[in-house]
């Protein structure tokens, strides 16, 4: 894949290429190959038919979900609840002893990722905002981990805290085990300088240990005025992270500001530009330069933005006509609000994009999630009131 410093192109340029699909009924669709980027229709197996099917239900705004090795769920709601779902079924009492977390706007509970040894350990990792000042907003994202007990985390820890900021202003944050052991996380600086300042954790991406310490071999380790948890930096609001099972590189996929949200691969020591380098424009209507001498561009973006949040690479069995496809949650619908989706991108040998299909635009619903569950099926979350934990499979 080619990372030049040099690209020249316009965000009008790059726009999604559509893909059509058929409405099959109200939980059945059919989807097309993708359309590639020349205008020829692609000449591989025919369309996928697949049904979405509604686990659970009720949900407060679901930010995350996590499978535990005996095939139970965990989903977190943003007011600070994490949730269990047991042989399909949707626990009508919360796990308890989750911490208490800032829940305005944007902010509150986000991510829940089981310890890749949770057979022995038990442990569970939380990200969150907290409110570190009664008389008003101050948070910062924070990192946690508690053992799961049956219904109840115990012994919960916080592990780090990031700087804080003034404000309800929200700042998502995700996580990823390497096969290095180590744990990946990102932070968000939607506004101000912090994503460039190497004495602040906010706006990077973070490599730890399962104890919240700074990873061995961090680029940053030794290095006058950064931190040593940080693995890159100069992002605005990661919301997705995974890693790239035909390389092993690490990929997170951000929000832009007016515009210009983006997917980047990342490098250890690599500068992603926030918020000196953007395809988008500011909240004012402002450009921001496209290109900056040592950052790294985007492999993909979106002008206008979709707002992405969850994202994975599928890997199973069950669609094989997707492998190795790209999944990212669409808040927004990339050309007008209130019209959300789940995004699939197709890469070719090199891991450049060549396609894009919009899928179940028809829920109208903010894909605020999208996992590949132990089963070889897709899972999405619906970032609603009553938000919805969804299932898709390939009809018969």
């Amino acid at each position: 894949m080619k990372l030049s410093a040099n690209m020249k192109f316009l965000p009008i340029a790059l726009a999604a290429a559509a893909f059509a699909f058929v409405m099959m009924g109200p939980a059945e669709q059919l989807h097309a190959q993708p359309q590639a980027k020349d205008g020829k229709a692609k000449a591989k197996a025919g369309p996928t038919r697949i049904k979405t099917t509604v686990v659970a239900q009720g949900l407060d705004h679901p930010w995350s979900v996590a499978w535990l090795p005996n095939g139970d769920m965990l989903v977190t709601e943003r007011p600070g609840r994490v949730r269990l779902v047991h042989d399909g079924v949707l626990d009508p009492t919360p796990i308890s002893g989750v911490p208490k977390v800032h829940a305005v706007r944007l902010s509150g509970l986000m991510e829940v990722l089981p310890h890749p040894n949770f057979a022995q350990n038990h442990y569970v990792y939380l990200t969150y905002t907290k409110n570190l000042k009664e008389e008003g907003p101050v948070v910062a994202t924070t990192l946690a981990r508690g053992r799961l007990e049956g219904k109840a985390l115990v012994d919960v820890k916080e592990l780090l805290e990031c700087d804080s900021w003034a404000g309800d202003g929200g700042s998502g944050s995700r996580l990823a085990w390497g096969k290095d052991g180590m744990l990946y996380m990102t932070t968000g600086a939607s506004n101000g300088t912090t994503a460039q300042e190497g004495t602040s954790l906010r706006g990077k991406i973070l490599r730890l240990t399962d104890e919240g310490k700074a990873a061995p071999g961090n680029p940053f380790i030794g290095k006058a005025g950064f931190r040593p948890e940080i693995f890159s930096m100069g992002h605005r609001n990661s919301l997705g992270l995974a890693f790239n099972p035909t390389t092993g590189d690490l990929w997170n996929n951000e929000n832009g500001p007016a515009g210009g949200d983006e997917v980047n691969v990342i490098k250890a020591g690599g500068n992603y530009g926030w918020p000196d380098v953007s395809f988008g424009r500011t909240y004012e209507g402002q450009r921001i330069q496209y290109v900056k001498e040592g950052t790294v561009p985007p492999v993909i973006f979106w002008a206008p933005s979709i707002a992405p949040s969850g994202m994975m690479f599928y890997t199973g069995d069950r669609f094989p006509a997707w492998k190795g496809n790209l999944f990212v949650g669409a808040q927004l619908g990339g050309t007008v609000a209130g019209n959300p989706h789940l995004e699939r991108i197709t890469l070719d040998k090199n891991q450049d994009e060549t396609a894009r299909e919009a899928m179940l635009v028809e829920m109208k619903q903010r894909v605020r999630d999208v996992r590949q569950g132990p089963d070889g099926l897709i899972y999405v979350l619906t970032d609603e009131n009553n938000g919805q934990l969804i299932r898709i499979e390939p009809a018969q």
